[in-house]
């Protein structure tokens, strides 16, 4: 079974990678999981600049899934460069930095930082799901324009970048084209959904923020149909799919609907080494189907929406 996968100029040894803010910045999965034999590993999203994140508690377990509102945390491009990156070359990972900014300006400059990165760091996921300080609107990935401009903007960073987008608009589609005719090489979909839980001892928020970002199985169906649709709509944008996915099949269906690659994020919480799991299930299945390489599941079972 040939594992090999390409989104947009980057060919990947395998279409599974972790999802952004759920595996550290470097090789904190290593001790379970070899990650060199893994698509890539995505990092916690990074500002140009330590960030301190939210107000405890930050995480709370749902049905099907947990709430989270850490809030970003990070120590900043600069010192992840220095040392937090050489840990993961050393696993002989490919990496993907996501990073993240409350201005374009930031964005730009996170980019920037990442200009001499080494090798190894094959593509930059542009996470756009972060509120805009800016003054015209609440998120840049509700906003078409605001997006296409952060995408404009991190051009510098000299490497594909990949557009991570939220669902929690009725203009996915419309975005993902204005983020791809503005330089992304692929759209990342999709990322938390927006939730709150209360407390029934306290009748307060459960989590120190208020409200978070639901993950997990619950959101399985909605990234699915996300991809669905901008893959109808735009059928020459590579799509990399993530939400949910808790084994093979969850990966297959992304792959069914339209991703050349997925990520595996809040699985990691219960099982580390989910992401290998994972892998090999989803082989397995394409394997099961007579396919002769896992790429052929790629839209293979798309249909009319």
């Amino acid at each position: 079974m040939e594992r090999q996968v390409t989104v947009g100029s980057l060919t990947l040894s395998s279409p599974v990678m972790t999802a952004s803010g759920t595996a550290g910045y470097g090789s904190e999965l290593s001790s379970y999981v070899d990650l060199s034999q893994v698509g890539a590993v995505v990092t916690k999203s990074i500002a140009p600049y330590e960030w301190a994140g939210n107000p405890a508690p930050r995480l709370h377990t749902v049905q099907a899934g947990m709430i989270n509102a850490v809030g970003l945390q990070g120590p900043g491009v600069e010192y992840w460069l220095q040392n937090e990156l050489p840990k993961l070359q050393s696993t002989g990972a490919s990496v993907v930095c996501s990073i993240w900014g409350r201005s374009i300006d930031d964005y730009a400059s996170a980019a920037r930082m990442l200009a001499a990165a080494p090798p190894e760091v094959i593509a930059v996921e542009v996470n756009l799901s972060c509120p805009n300080l800016e003054g015209r609107g609440s998120m840049f990935a509700h906003d078409a324009e605001l997006s296409a401009e952060v995408i404009e903007a991190t051009e510098v960073c000299n490497r594909p970048r990949w557009a991570k987008l939220s669902p929690n608009t009725d203009r996915l589609v419309e975005i993902s084209e204005a983020v791809s005719t503005a330089g992304a090489e692929a759209v990342t979909l999709v990322n938390t959904l927006l939730g709150l839980v209360f407390d029934p001892d306290t009748a307060r928020p459960v989590l120190g923020n208020g409200g978070g970002g639901v993950s997990g199985p619950t959101i399985h169906p909605i990234a699915v149909r996300a991809v669905a649709d901008v893959r109808a709509a735009l059928p020459d944008v590579p799509i990399v799919g993530v939400g949910g996915v808790v084994n093979g099949w969850g990966a297959a269906e992304l792959m069914l609907a339209g991703a050349q690659a997925v990520q595996v994020g809040t699985a990691t919480f219960a099982n580390p080494a989910a992401i290998i799991d994972i892998q090999d299930q989803l082989l397995a299945y394409a394997s099961s189907r007579g396919l002769r390489s896992v790429s052929q599941l790629t839209s293979a079972g798309i249909a009319p929406l």
